[in-house]
């Protein structure tokens, strides 16, 4: 894939798509750059397949481009893009859920150990990390998600979510609340059954 362009302004981005919109195909070429690395963050955690992220940011390119002769600028491109993202994941989902999945090796748990993603904290933590944003409530996690993880703006998170500012505001706060809360739970609960061991 082509490497992403340096972050860009959400104005300049939505010029680029306008542009693109009336033919400028320069303009498609700086769209998708800008935006590719975003996309493919969103889906990927969206989908909770980082194997398929690709397939899934080509995917939301693909309905994007298509549907740009009607863009009209009325959100910024970015917050446009990640909605045709959601609309592409929940479709890629519908999918997987009506037909089995099927890997063409003899070595499957090869396979499954090779996949397993890299760089992230030791087992136990990142099991639990996981489980903790899992356990908050959809709207809250994906407020969290789209504001402390992807890094939007809470306007733009508003935008995507269809709900206002402040509720964004909102549920980040009880997110972060929740899992302090449960972090510390986790922690003493860990310290009593290993002071009880010893």
């Amino acid at each position: 894939m082509t490497p992403a362009l340096p972050t860009v302004t959400d104005e300049t981005v939505t010029a680029w798509a306008l542009a693109a919109a009336d033919g400028d195909r320069e303009a498609v070429d700086r769209f998708v750059r800008a935006l590719q690395r975003d996309v493919r963050r969103f889906v990927s955690y969206l989908a909770g397949d980082a194997q398929a992220a690709d397939d899934l940011t080509q995917d939301t390119f693909l309905r994007a481009l298509t549907a740009l002769p009607r863009f009209e600028g009325r959100s910024s491109a970015r917050v446009w893009l990640l909605s045709i993202a959601r609309r592409t994941v929940i479709d890629s989902l519908r999918r997987a859920a009506c037909r089995p999945r099927t890997a063409w090796t003899d070595d499957w748990q090869g396979a499954v150990e090779r996949a397993q993603p890299a760089g992230l904290p030791g087992f136990d933590e990142g099991i639990a990390l996981m489980e903790l944003v899992d356990a908050l409530p959809g709207d809250r996690r994906e407020a969290f998600v789209l504001t402390q993880l992807l890094g939007l703006p809470y306007a733009e998170a508003a935008e995507v979510s269809r709900c206002p500012v402040g509720t964004v505001r909102s549920r980040v706060s009880r997110a972060r609340t929740a899992l302090a809360e449960w972090a510390a739970e986790e922690h003493a609960a860990r310290r009593s059954v290993e002071s009880a061991a010893a």
